[in-house]
């Protein structure tokens, strides 16, 4: 197993304080997205969420989930936190075949593409609540951000990742917690906002470019999704996040002008969207998309959550609603299980 060093992954996310907006001439902002991020024309980007830093704990705490962090990919800096709950335990007695496993979950943050990390107080707390409710195994990344890294950058790290999980197919992969806990046959991808965008694309070219024998990719869960509209219409920030798209017409963006849509690996899918959220009609229409769509022979689902705002469970985690989200999420990752 190779392991991010501590100072590798902690180097990027220091907090930057938020700015005197006095201090700001808004002539030297390229892009702003208050109160997550603001871009500036030579190149500088100051992010004001997502950038502390929770250190990873490998004895059970509380909720009874150990973490730990992992190198996906050297070269371009790509790495991931590893949950696993109390319960994954190896019987010295069971050959490797015959262990009790458990599913597997990939998690891809959100943050209009440009903001967020897994390593943060925020995906830290969700990821553990996630692991400990559905009693599994994940894998949650750190993909590179734009504009730094623009799309289709944070695409290549999800399909970096599937790989690396892939690699654990015959139980000899580069991490042992992969190696003798997770069931490679029983795995899900999940994500929220750009989050679930990301996990999508990965999931479309799992299914386009295959997988290895021993690895399943089951089912996906997109909360509160970043996709086109039915009515056309793209946010400001994909335009900003992937200068170099065709727009509406990218299958990145718009899964109904994929051509290899049909191919997704998927059983099921669960769309959650929320009634106040300001991508409501492109989770909408991505759920429509799917449900009309031909020569797949999966089956979606939608949970609503009424008189909430877009990632309401993010920054109101306790709320009775937010909990119910993980609960439905938690169901969502059991329902194959034996």
């Amino acid at each position: 197993m190779e392991v991010a060093p501590a100072d590798q992954i902690i180097s990027k996310h220091i907090n930057a304080g938020f700015p005197d907006e006095d201090d700001v001439n808004g002539d030297d902002v390229a892009y702003q997205l208050i109160p997550f991020f603001r871009a500036f024309k030579d190149g500088r980007v100051q992010r004001f969420f997502g950038t502390d830093f929770v250190p990873p704990s490998d004895t059970p705490l509380g909720a009874g989930v150990s973490s730990k962090d992992v190198m996906i990919e050297p070269k371009t800096g790509v790495s991931a936190r590893l949950f696993k709950p109390g319960s994954a335990v190896v019987d010295p007695t069971s050959t490797h075949e015959r262990r009790r496993r458990l599913p597997l979950l990939i998690y891809i943050h959100g943050g209009a593409f440009c903001v967020g990390s897994p390593f943060c107080p925020t995906y830290h707390n969700l990821l553990t609540s996630i692991v400990a409710q559905a009693n599994v195994v994940a894998v949650s990344l750190d993909y590179r951000l734009a504009p730094e890294n623009p799309l289709p950058a944070a695409y290549e790290d999800a399909w970096s990742v599937l790989k690396w999980v892939a690699s654990h197919a015959n139980g000899q992969g580069p991490d042992p917690w992969i190696n003798d806990y997770a069931d490679l046959n029983q795995t899900y991808i999940a994500g929220e906002s750009a989050g679930a965008n990301i996990a999508h694309n990965a999931s479309v070219r799992a299914g386009s470019e295959g997988l290895p024998d021993g690895v399943k990719l089951v089912g996906g869960c997109l909360v509160h999704p970043d996709f086109a509209s039915k009515e056309r219409v793209l946010t400001d920030v994909w335009a900003f996040a992937n200068p170099t798209s065709v727009g509406l017409d990218d299958p990145h963006v718009n899964p109904s002008k994929d051509a290899v849509l049909s191919k997704i690996p998927w059983e099921r899918v669960l769309v959650m969207l929320t009634e106040r959220d300001f991508l409501r009609a492109g989770g909408l229409f991505y759920y429509e998309t799917m449900k009309e769509l031909s020569g797949w022979g999966g089956c979606v689902e939608m949970m609503e959550t009424e008189e909430e705002e877009h990632a309401f469970h993010l920054f109101n985690p306790t709320c009775d609603k937010a909990v119910d989200l993980v609960k439905r999420i938690a169901s969502f990752l059991n329902t194959n299980r034996g």
